[in-house]
């Protein structure tokens, strides 16, 4: 039996340290969602055909920026202007604190734009955070 993805969070994360940190993350926060994992933007970009196809899209996308093959600007203007997954809110989760990618994570659509932090217990509260807002405090337009 496949497992349900009706309420899953997509994380778009290349670097396996960053990878393993955001999970154990949300583990300690105790994030009920299933997570499911893109290792590249190229990978990322394919879950669009599978949910043009019906499987279930996530109700959060954690888009890392600096992403081999395609970049995370790419995915998410990639997402952001299809017609039909556009509304599926996307949270840039990643290093640059760059002003550019800042702008231009906004002007293509993303939601909210995160600067990882490097201490876990940092992370720890930026992953119930974004629990937090994403399952209690946002209204989808689901």
């Amino acid at each position: 039996m496949a497992p349900d993805y009706s309420n899953a969070i997509l994380l778009i994360e290349d670097n396996p340290v960053d990878l393993d940190l955001t999970l154990r993350a949300f583990k300690s926060s105790k994030l009920t969602n299933p997570i499911q994992v893109a290792r590249d933007g190229e990978e990322a970009i394919n879950y669009i055909q599978k949910w043009e196809q019906g499987e279930p899209e996530p109700v959060v996308i954690l888009l890392d920026l600096n992403l081999p093959k395609v970049n995370g600007l790419e995915v998410l203007q990639a997402i952001k202007t299809h017609p039909e997954f556009k509304k599926i809110p996307v949270v840039i989760l990643t290093t640059s604190a760059e002003s550019s990618d800042v702008d231009s994570a906004y002007r293509l659509g993303a939601n909210s734009y995160i600067v990882k932090p490097v201490d876990f217990e940092k992370f720890l509260e930026v992953a119930k955070q974004i629990e937090l807002y994403w399952r209690v405090l946002n209204k989808s337009a689901r």
